[in-house]
């Protein structure tokens, strides 16, 4: 039987096809006779709709229909949302706020959608759309959870006073309270998480159209294809086996491109509704302003300490903003909030989330959903309470983690780790960094006019979740007469190279060249269930689901080999694709069994296949160590990366380089948020950084060199030992860059600066900071 092979770096076969043009992305697919949507959208984040008229519109050339709240209505369209369940301190459930798919009376959010017009072409549907006659009451805005709770603010919802979407807290209140009160030092700090937008290379399009069966098919940029169509359905009356969901390439999602969407959902009805093609694709300016966000946490924290250092208490409060809509969505801080325990042995800790509603986009997962925040807010107030203290941070952390002999290790907040190495990891970090000579490179920078800071954040996160309710996933293995097989994945790759990862899991099974392993994924009528992309789960859920896969097509090979050979299944054995009788030279082939499977009249018409699904009985807890180093220039307040070191434990590699690249991208998005990101709004709502040349994202030149290594504690939660990569780079990132950053300002007299630190808020708080000295 041939087994998996660990440590090989694999090339990623789906980089030619990607790289040459050949990819096939939603807007890629040709279809002849699609008619094009384009959105009117409101220009205002807060008003009343008094009227819209569409006469003139309608009478436009090329203009198929002009749908409006009232049409969808009349339609028998309900309203959605992804339900939400969140518990209340009062013990009763924040839930899902109703969304209607065109705005009926109110707009809540800047460029909330409010007709849809349907043409021949985009500019024939773009013209028709300007003349589509709205007319607003346009009322106040609020932008922020603070102004948001005040007794006298615009309420969003009749039914949330004072605009509360959650108000959640878990953990001993009363003893973190006597705790910190005794504690021999108390870091307190404010903080914030600055609200961001996922920016996939590829925006958001769908076509949608009836399929040569009569079911309705939709082609989608989007990352969990299976869910959207379950939520189709369940919107629209459906049965599951009555439409098809295909996603093909796709150029990026990190959460933003999951869930039941407005756009697709509107562009999939309209297709039913006028029984012809549809088909939408955002530019990037609409993406700016329909795409949902993400972040956007205000964060109070303290850190109670002992006179050794030891940590006796944390007290975190969440202050979130919303956005204008709450679903299942709007919980990515609550679900990931057991971050905050981090790899430390705090014996009392209590956190707090309130949401409140605002005038902005509601917010929902992106990379890491949650695992960053918390993972800044415990390694940021280290950092403050090492300076604080006169303790160094690497030695303070060090004091303060979690054994390995401890391990399982139930947190006083939330999550339970299965294993780990902490203070291993931490340790070669600040080998591979040469941590100990820090001083002299601070000197020399110092030298030179430079400010020279270092940054160390050990992150933790949960993956394959949610914690409570771990994920499934499903595959299913095919061999053909050909000799080639294929591989029905349920987990989806929206870049990350899961074509390579999990084919090679088939190849190395089956002792196959990876040449003759096919990848299908993304296709609702090619596997009936998938959980698709999302919490680092693909070879954590799907990695194992093939391998029970596997097993079940070799059991079924093994039966019709041993009565083709005539001898015993005990027999045979299996190696390199064929099954041969021990001591012989008696062979039959998998695309031999294969044809044999396909002609036997009662043979089940999955020919010869074995499908597996896996779920896990506990999440995994990837983790690691990551320092970043950073030059500050004062007189430009411009911040320079000059070195990034990351060691992580994601159990069992299977594919260094793959690691190694979620890692890097990882590591860029969270630099990214950390020295240039942010959206921002005007006090009426009005988007102020609705461009590239506003929302400034990283480039290579933004970075430094990156150096990862892997040191591996297999988990037994899985057969494979796997832990999960996709979001360690940025759960790492965003923490140690900012901690770096604040440790290059400290010696100018700065105690904190909140992300994004771009130059001009570098050089702001370094001159406020001259001034008080």
């Amino acid at each position: 039987m041939n087994k998996i092979v660990y440590g090989q770096s694999i090339k990623r076969r789906e980089d030619d096809r990607l790289i040459a043009g050949r990819g096939q992305f939603a807007d890629d697919v040709v279809h002849k006779y699609a008619l094009r949507a384009f959105f009117v959208r409101s220009p205002h984040a807060a008003a009343n709709i008094l009227s819209i008229n569409t006469s003139e519109a309608l009478k436009m050339p090329g203009v198929v229909a002009v749908l409006t709240a009232d049409d969808l209505r009349a339609a028998g369209v309900k309203d959605y949302s992804v339900p939400a369940k969140l518990a209340h301190i009062d013990g009763s459930f924040s839930v899902e706020t109703p969304r209607t798919l065109l705005v009926r009376n109110r707009v809540r959010f800047l460029a909330e959608p409010v007709a849809m017009v349907i043409a021949e072409s985009e500019a024939m549907a773009a013209d028709a759309a300007e003349s589509v006659q709205i007319e607003y009451q346009q009322t106040e805005a609020i932008i922020d959870p603070f102004t948001a709770a005040n007794e006298d603010a615009p309420q969003l919802w009749d039914d949330r006073p004072g605009n509360l979407a959650f108000h959640w807290r878990r953990g001993d209140l009363g003893g973190v309270e006597t705790a910190l009160k005794n504690a021999h030092h108390v870091t307190r700090l404010k903080s914030s998480v600055s609200r961001v937008s996922a920016m996939p290379m590829e925006p958001r399009a769908a076509l949608a159209y009836p399929g040569e069966d009569g079911r309705p098919v939709l082609r989608v940029a989007h990352q969990s294809p299976h869910n959207l169509r379950n939520m189709l359905c369940a919107q629209f009356g459906l049965e599951r086996g009555a439409l098809r969901v295909i996603a093909g390439d796709v150029g990026g999602s990190f959460g933003m491109k999951s869930g039941l969407l407005r756009e697709e959902t509107l562009v999939f009805w309209a297709a039913m509704h006028l029984n012809r093609p549809v088909r939408w694709a955002a530019g990037r300016s609409e993406a700016f302003l329909s795409d949902e966000q993400a972040r956007d946490v205000h964060v109070t924290s303290e850190l109670g300490l002992d006179k050794d250092g030891k940590f006796t208490a944390l007290r975190v409060r969440y202050d979130v903003n919303v956005g204008a809509y709450m679903s299942g969505r709007s919980g990515a801080p609550i679900g990931n909030f057991g971050g905050i325990a981090g790899v430390y042995t705090t014996p009392l800790i209590v956190g707090e989330a309130v949401g409140r509603f605002t005038n902005t986009q509601p917010t929902s997962p992106y990379r890491g959903a949650g695992r960053p925040d918390a993972t800044f807010v415990i390694e940021r107030i280290i950092d403050v309470a090492a300076e604080e203290m006169g303790i160094d941070a690497a030695e303070l952390r060090r004091r303060n983690l979690i054994p390995p002999e401890a391990m399982p290790y139930q947190t006083p907040f939330v999550f339970k780790y299965d294993c780990g190495e902490f203070e291993r990891n931490m340790d070669r970090a600040l080998q591979l960094v040469d941590y100990s000579t820090f001083d002299q490179r601070r000197e020399r920078s110092k030298a030179i006019g430079k400010l020279r800071g270092i940054g160390i954040a050990n992150p933790i996160e949960v993956a394959a979740g949610p914690y409570a309710r771990p994920g499934t996933d499903y595959a299913t293995i095919k061999a053909h007469p050909d000799g080639t097989v294929t591989l029905f994945s349920g987990a989806m790759s929206v870049g990350q190279g899961l074509d390579t990862a999990l084919s090679t899991l088939v190849s190395q099974r089956l002792g196959l060249p990876l040449e003759r392993i096919n990848f299908v994924m993304g296709d609702t009528d090619q596997l009936a269930n998938g959980k698709g992309n999302g919490g680092s789960a693909a070879l954590t859920l799907c990695g194992t689901a093939i391998q029970i896969g596997v097993d079940q097509l070799l059991k079924n090979a093994l039966k019709i080999a041993a009565d083709e050979l005539e001898v015993s299944p005990l027999d045979l054995e299996f190696g390199s694709g064929e099954f041969r009788v021990v001591g012989s030279d008696h062979v039959i082939s998998l695309g031999e069994i294969a044809r044999i499977a396909e002609a036997i009249p009662d043979q089940d018409s999955a020919g010869l296949a074995g499908s597996g699904q896996f779920a896990l009985s506990h999440p995994t807890f990837p983790n690691g160590c990551h320092i970043c180093e950073v030059e500050v220039d004062p007189e430009t307040g411009l911040v320079e990366m000059v070195n990034y070191v990351s060691v992580e434990d994601v159990g069992k590699v299977l594919n260094p380089m793959l690691v190694e690249g979620q890692i890097h991208g990882g590591v860029a998005q969270g630099i990214g948020q950390a020295l240039l990101e942010e959206i921002r709004f005007g006090d009426d709502g009005q988007m102020l950084t609705g461009s590239f040349m506003d929302y400034a994202m990283p480039r290579a030149s933004d970075l430094c060199n990156i150096t990862s290594e892997n040191l591996e504690t297999p988990t037994e939660l899985n057969p494979l030992g796997v832990k999960g990569v996709g979001e360690a780079g940025t759960v790492g990132g965003l923490a140690a860059t900012m901690n770096a950053i604040c440790n290059a300002l400290a010696q100018a007299g700065v105690r904190h600066l909140d992300m994004p630190a771009t130059p001009f808020r570098v050089w702001e708080a370094l001159n406020e900071a001259k001034m008080k000295y």
